[in-house]
């Protein structure tokens, strides 16, 4: 016998962003003597100038509830209209429960759907096609999903390799029912057999048993790392245009997980890109901020070019499994016209 009941189907996009970074900065200046470096090279490298530091009794679901907040209010919702939250992190410090659970207990929502993500800085991606298809499928109507990091608990600070490229932060998007597609089909996948390229090493029950193994730590081979982003990455920002339905040139920007500058900008030449897309370099001046990152990027690209509101971008993440994660979005609207 068959099931009878009927869903109504739905259209998705992106209501709206917020992002919150932690008011410490800290410069290169500041990190280069532990690591034997310097500003100059930093920049060359990676193209961080600055990046944001959680205060010690800053959590990372502190700044997860200030990210969503403002997201919230920019898509002129209350909490009570959030009925599933997706968290991505691989910072939060519990096996469990969840991020995600107590995200909505601290928002007074408890009752809504919540899981969390470990994709490391392709968790966000996942999370916006994960709640698209939620949203498309009638299962949710309003997904709050939510990137947030803090590594300073999980960094050394005299380690060369990442000292100077991990940071603080926060972003969220809402994602609900539009009248017409503003999220096109998601592009993802793994190269696990490159599964030791980026890791947090040793395990907790290593950890546990071994009185003389260190913190977990993040590590990478960077170069590595490096190679394979520049040389894979671009090929899954080209199906995601296409997948679309898309041409490049109608894509207004383009928001690429915030890992290192030089990715960024070799990406969108093995792209092809046209020139006039705009390219967010939110690195610069946050650092990688691994599942945070592209909303937070998405939030200071939106703030320089408000023009950009409403537009089509591309947005991809990628990171330790090795895994990845794109689609085009259409950009939120603006909130100060929207509110009028």
């Amino acid at each position: 016998m068959a099931l009878n009941f009927k869903r109504e189907s739905f259209n998705a996009r992106i209501l709206s962003v917020g992002a919150y970074r932690p008011p410490r900065v800290v410069h290169n200046n500041d990190i280069v003597e532990k690591i034997d470096s310097s500003d100059e090279w930093i920049q060359q490298r990676t193209g961080i100038i600055t990046r944001h530091y959680a205060d010690k009794n800053e959590s990372l679901i502190d700044m997860a509830i200030k990210a969503s907040e403002i997201a919230i209010k920019k898509a002129g919702m209350t909490k009570d209209d959030i009925d599933a939250v997706i968290f991505a992190t691989i910072s939060y410090p519990y096996q469990a429960p969840s991020a995600a659970t107590e995200l909505i207990a601290r928002l007074d929502r408890p009752h809504a759907a919540a899981f969390d993500i470990s994709a490391a800085c392709a968790g966000f991606t996942y999370g916006v096609g994960l709640a698209s298809d939620l949203v498309r499928g009638g299962t949710s109507k309003y997904v709050l999903v939510v990137g947030s990091e803090k590594f300073t608990d999980f960094l050394n600070l005299e380690d060369r390799a990442t000292a100077f490229i991990f940071a603080d932060g926060a972003g969220a998007v809402i994602i609900g029912p539009a009248p017409e597609p503003g999220i096109g089909p998601t592009i993802w996948g793994s190269d696990a057999d490159s599964r030791d390229a980026i890791w947090m090493n040793p395990s907790w029950l290593e950890f546990k048993n071994n009185p003389n193994a260190p913190w977990p730590f993040i590590a990478q081979e960077g170069q590595k790392v490096f190679r394979w982003a520049v040389f894979s990455i671009s090929k899954i920002g080209n199906s995601a245009i296409d997948a679309a339905g898309i041409r490049p040139e109608e894509l207004k920007a383009f928001i690429p997980h915030q890992a290192n500058l030089r990715i960024i900008e070799t990406m969108a030449k093995d792209m092809k890109l046209p020139d006039s897309i705009v390219i967010a370099d939110d690195i610069r001046e946050t650092g990688n901020t691994s599942a945070a990152s592209i909303p937070l990027a998405m939030d200071t690209l939106l703030n320089n070019h408000p023009e950009l509101h409403g537009g089509l971008a591309l947005i991809i993440g990628y990171g330790a499994g090795l895994v990845y994660a794109g689609q085009v979005v259409k950009l939120p609207p603006n909130p100060a016209a929207t509110s009028k």
